[in-house]
């Protein structure tokens, strides 16, 4: 299993884009749609590996597409 980075907030949206997420809503949390996984990212300065690690559960992304992406 590889390792999750601690990354910013502004750097997994653009991952997730890049998948094909598109974002629904902004608040203190942003939440993102594909049109069939919805993930919710808190709007934090680093995101912490184990929040991570859900926020691709989530999204159904394998940590080694994820590193692809970032």
């Amino acid at each position: 299993m590889s390792k999750l980075p601690c990354i910013s907030h502004q750097r997994v949206i653009r991952a997730l884009k890049k998948k094909g997420f598109f974002v629904l809503r902004q608040g203190k949390h942003i939440s993102m749609s594909d049109g069939h996984n919805l993930v919710i990212i808190p709007r934090q300065d680093i995101i912490k590996p184990g929040t991570l690690r859900q926020i691709l559960n989530a999204a159904e992304i394998s940590v080694e597409e994820f590193n692809q992406l970032i």
